[in-house]
């Protein structure tokens, strides 16, 4: 069975680039627009990882992150933040609040790629 990749962005042609390259590598992708959105989602059907951007409107990805962290039922799910926002203190946020990986906007795909099969047992 494929693994499950959340896409969770506001910015329609990134969203567009994440799903592409996921459902490339055979991952079944879902997106969600919002944080809300995001956390609706993963209360239907568990993501194994989240790409989750960091500047959203109402609930940020760090919020996101948080209560995914908080919710039992999504303790193995992996959390892959994905910002402009590079300094070392916002890396340092999402890695405390129990993000996996912290990667700064733009980024290599083929790296991304890589990160998340690796993160996902190979898959």
């Amino acid at each position: 069975m494929a693994k499950r990749v959340l896409v969770v962005d506001d910015e329609p042609n990134i969203v567009m680039s994440l799903r592409f390259l996921m459902e490339r590598e055979g991952f079944e992708v879902e997106v969600a627009p919002t944080g809300e959105a995001a956390l609706e989602a993963l209360e239907k059907a568990p993501a194994d990882l989240v790409l989750l951007d960091v500047m959203m409107p109402r609930l940020d990805g760090f919020e996101v992150c948080q209560r995914i962290r908080g919710n039992p039922l999504w303790v193995d799910t992996k959390i892959v933040m994905l910002t402009a926002k590079g300094r070392e203190v916002e890396r340092a946020k999402g890695l405390a609040l129990g993000a996996d990986e912290y990667v700064t906007k733009p980024f290599s795909t083929r790296d991304l790629v890589a990160r998340v099969k690796e993160m996902l047992g190979g898959a």
